[in-house]
């Protein structure tokens, strides 16, 4: 059994992107579409306060009912927020990467580099063709 879980969307670039250096790694991480399988309130709750972020830093705006439920709005306390989420799992920002070195959001997707225990095993080139990883397994700097 793996210790990574990601909290994917297989329509979402960047998740696809975080799956593959997850798997790039030599893991196969364990995987939930949180669409189909949404965290309960519990365990939305605890991601949040793992990653040291607040939900309202969680909400995903594009392509969401989020403006239309007017969720910029100061009014709106931790607790509803969450409520929303719950409700609207598309409102989840993703994708989220759980391992033993830490949970974080990963957007960009190479911010899962920091959180995997095993190097990349080869070249990871994302599906926009920016190359991450080289042929020998080492992070590309951006220039």
């Amino acid at each position: 059994m793996t210790d990574i879980t990601i909290y994917h969307n297989p329509a979402c670039g960047t998740s696809r992107n975080v799956l593959e250096m997850i798997r790039n790694s030599g893991e196969e991480p364990q995987i939930i579409e949180y669409l189909k399988t949404p965290p309960d309130r519990s365990t939305l709750q605890a991601l949040i306060v793992a990653m040291g972020i607040t939900p309202r830093e969680l909400l995903r705006r594009k392509d969401t009912p989020y403006d239309a439920l007017g969720l910029d709005s100061l009014e709106w306390s931790d607790a509803q927020l969450v409520d929303f989420m719950l409700q609207e799992p598309i409102l989840i920002n993703r994708p989220i990467v759980v391992t033993p070195l830490g949970t974080r959001l990963c957007r960009p997707s190479e911010a899962v580099l920091g959180l995997l225990p095993k190097p990349q095993q080869g070249a990871f080139t994302k599906e926009d063709g920016e190359i991450v990883i080289d042929g020998k397994g080492e992070r590309v700097a951006k220039l």
